[in-house]
């Protein structure tokens, strides 16, 4: 029963995969045409309503609330800002650059749990560490001249996500996740609108790297056709979420986790079939290493949640007894 359960999460959770996929697909296509807070207004327009459902499925009534506005708002700005981070990298790097360097996710909140929470880490998550981000670096390739800064907007994507995860730890007993989806949705669009006319007063920059140019590209009216694609991101986003949801509902998280890594042969077929990208010795050898690494930790983490499991049911037997 536990491994139908298991088959049905991994199903769901590469589904989820695919569909959250076509988002980079959709914003690389349309990218050159737009500024990168001119998507990001549509697609927050589309996905506020789409959290005010989630929270009725919840069994909820009414808009969402809180009593941690100051986290929820701080939460939601550093989503805002991986986001947009990270559809600058996209705007000059290949796909499957982007999907391995956000291989990086389980390393950065790995460090900031160490910074922010204390967390102790021993010498194998430390060695795990040190080969993940040395399959960073083969992949970013700093100092080369096949250095591209578009890697550097992606790493900051990465870093501002492990913030919000932080974060989401700390609100997860109070706060329903269609809660802060409600919130963060609300702070992207009024940084959307307050960085707007900062980016236009500055104007667009000529020869400015695909990235920068990317934030500083003046609004213009869209074409139905990508009208349709900015507004799609919003449902994209809201069938990733459910999809994922669904699929650590049914399963164990340890038994389908690995499946997100996933995400890496799915942006490789993206970027073949469409842009005809074929990555290179080194990004495939960087992404290996930062997958094995990421791989680690996460059997490292299991094993110490078996452990302290343990020692709680001895705890309870001990008192019982």
């Amino acid at each position: 029963m536990k491994n139908s359960s298991n088959l049905k999460g991994i199903g769901f959770l590469l589904l989820a995969m695919l569909i959250g996929s076509t988002q980079a697909v959709a914003v690389k296509w349309i990218g050159g045409n737009y500024s990168v807070l001119e998507i990001v207004t549509f697609r927050s327009l589309v996905a506020l309503p789409i959290t005010v459902i989630f929270f009725r499925l919840e069994g909820r009534k009414g808009l969402p609330t809180t009593n941690r506005h100051t986290l929820q708002y701080v939460r939601g700005l550093f989503l805002f800002l991986s986001y947009t981070t990270f559809m600058m990298g996209l705007a000059a790097l290949p796909l499957a650059d982007v999907e391995s360097i956000r291989f990086s996710g389980p390393l950065m909140i790995t460090i900031l749990s160490v910074l922010m929470l204390g967390e102790k880490v021993e010498l194998q998550r430390w060695l795990a560490l040190i080969v993940g981000f040395a399959g960073i670096l083969l992949i970013v390739k700093p100092g080369s001249t096949h250095f591209n800064e578009g890697s550097l907007f992606v790493l900051a994507s990465v870093l501002f996500y492990a913030f919000t995860v932080m974060l989401t730890r700390k609100m997860n007993a109070t706060d329903s996740s269609a809660t802060m989806a409600y919130f963060s949705s609300w702070v992207y669009l009024i940084a959307a609108f307050i960085f707007s006319p900062l980016a236009a007063a500055v104007g667009e920059i000529p020869d400015a790297h695909p990235s920068i140019a990317f934030l500083f590209h003046a609004w213009t009216l869209p074409t139905l056709l990508d009208l349709f694609i900015m507004a799609g991101l919003g449902f994209i986003w809201a069938a990733w979420a459910y999809f994922a949801t669904r699929a650590y509902s049914v399963a164990q998280a340890s038994a389908i986790a690995p499946f997100e890594y996933s995400s890496l042969p799915v942006s490789i077929m993206w970027g073949f079939i469409i842009w005809h990208e074929i990555p290179s010795v080194m990004t495939i050898a960087g992404a290996v290493l930062t997958l094995l690494s990421g791989l680690y930790i996460l059997v490292l983490e299991q094993k110490q949640k078996k452990v302290k499991q343990i020692v709680a049911d001895d705890a309870v037997l001990e008192n019982n007894a």
